[in-house]
């Protein structure tokens, strides 16, 4: 399953060790509990790429920095989140321990504010190595064994969190047949709420060499066909998209935290309102005067 990381009381997080290499407890506490939350507030982020060194930059960009900010902002009481989704890419570039030494050392005060956190992993991470840096991650029971993959209820959907790391350092990325196995049973097994999916890779857009899920295909057409799947999340691209495909599925590209491909899109993370019928989608951008910050969109399922 993805790495749960519990909140933590003020006291326990004073006391905690983890910044020197402890590992992180695995719990069943996975919303936030004992401050005035909404269960329907998600805070959404992608694409953080911490390093080992903290004063390191990637294209000019301070990613330590960019996520300190990040958290700052999503610890504000006014949001209520319930919970935290990083969708993958957590380490700079090839996913070296000490890169998840200063993943675990600045998503502590997101801990100790109450939020739990959902983790999972892209092309630059390794899963080795993050299980190494989560003592109790690597014996932890998951669907699919080898990989990351959850389902995670919430009062109004149910969101699915699937692994698409196939190789560190490989843009590309797999879901595999385990996973799609996986997924199917699990969205037949879950239909009375509407089914969010969760995954680093973005789906190909057949204009030329393969860089998101090399098995996009057969993603959707698992997913199309089941009417309670509502949105397909994603990263890795580094962009800001919020489109419709074909069959009325959401495509939500999260924008990255860490640092933008082309000179003018944004970077900073998404505040999500899940609804009866549908989520709102508010992007906060670490640049408050970029033209898009605030920008929402207004989600309705398909019937």
């Amino acid at each position: 399953m993805p790495i749960h990381l519990p909140p933590v009381s003020r006291r326990r997080f004073l006391a905690s060790t983890l910044a020197a290499g402890a590992g992180l407890l695995i719990s069943r506490d996975l919303f936030a509990k004992g401050r005035d939350t909404d269960p329907n507030s998600w805070a959404l982020v992608s694409d953080i790429h911490l390093a080992a060194d903290r004063k390191k930059l990637g294209r000019g960009i301070n990613m330590a920095d960019n996520f300190t900010q990040v958290t700052t902002q999503l610890l504000d009481p006014k949001w209520r989140h319930s919970a935290m989704l990083i969708s993958g890419d957590l380490a700079f570039n090839s996913g070296e321990s000490a890169d998840y030494a200063t993943v675990t050392e600045l998503l502590q005060p997101v801990q100790a504010g109450g939020i739990p956190i959902h983790l999972t992993l892209g092309n630059h991470d390794n899963r080795e190595h993050f299980w190494d840096a989560i003592a109790e991650a690597k014996a932890a029971k998951r669907p699919v064994t080898d990989h990351q993959v959850s389902l995670l209820r919430s009062s109004r959907a149910n969101w699915f969190v699937l692994d698409s790391l196939e190789q560190t350092l490989a843009t590309p990325g797999l879901i595999g047949e385990a996973q799609l196995d996986w997924l199917a049973h699990a969205l037949d097994d879950n239909k009375r709420k509407p089914a969010l999916i969760v995954v680093h890779h973005n789906l190909n857009d057949n204009s030329g060499k393969p860089s998101g899920l090399k098995d996009g295909d057969k993603l959707l057409d698992i997913i199309r066909p089941r009417k309670h799947v509502k949105a397909l999340l994603y990263g890795h691209s580094h962009d800001w998209e919020v489109k419709q495909d074909s069959s009325g599925i959401h495509l939500i590209n999260l924008p990255p935290t860490a640092y933008v491909f082309k000179e003018g899109k944004p970077n900073g993370w998404v505040h999500a309102s899940l609804q009866s019928k549908g989520m709102q989608l508010e992007l906060r951008c670490l640049d408050s005067s970029h033209p898009q910050h605030g920008e929402t969109h207004d989600l309705k399922w398909r019937a």
